[in-house]
């Protein structure tokens, strides 16, 4: 299974659906965005995948959302994108995508929908004696 997140090492829950992902026996393709922010086609497609708008995917605590005025329903989702490919810690996350879909992994457990089980231990039957991923 080929899994994507998109991933800031300072954020909580985002190094814990990293470790879920992992857990699962999965070592997916990680984007530090902070560094490689995401062309703005790219979220535009990955709002769409996860079923969310643009405003949606904004971290309105990150202080550039007051700075730049985004709370402004009249701003476009260009407007939005623009501010995002300025300051990429306005951007939501984890945003995870697999074969299942892409989703914004908020709580971490919403993961939890995009992956296989977590292969058995030892050839028992999956879930049989594996630790909760909760």
């Amino acid at each position: 299974m080929t899994v994507t997140i998109w991933h800031n090492p300072k954020c909580g829950t985002s190094r814990k659906v990293l470790a879920m992902i992992r857990a699962s026996g999965v070592e997916p393709e990680v984007i530090a965005y902070l560094n490689h922010p995401p062309p703005a086609e790219t979220i535009r497609r990955l709002a769409a995948e996860a079923g969310l708008t643009i405003r949606q995917l904004l971290r309105q605590k990150e202080a550039p959302f007051a700075e730049l005025g985004l709370g402004d329903p009249a701003l476009s989702d260009a407007q939005l994108l623009d501010a995002v490919a300025g300051h990429p810690v306005l951007l939501e996350r984890p945003l995870v995508r697999t074969p299942r879909g892409t989703r914004l992994c908020r709580p971490a457990e919403a993961v939890l929908d995009l992956l296989d089980p977590a292969p058995a231990a030892g050839g028992a039957p999956a879930g049989a004696g594996a630790p909760s991923a909760c």
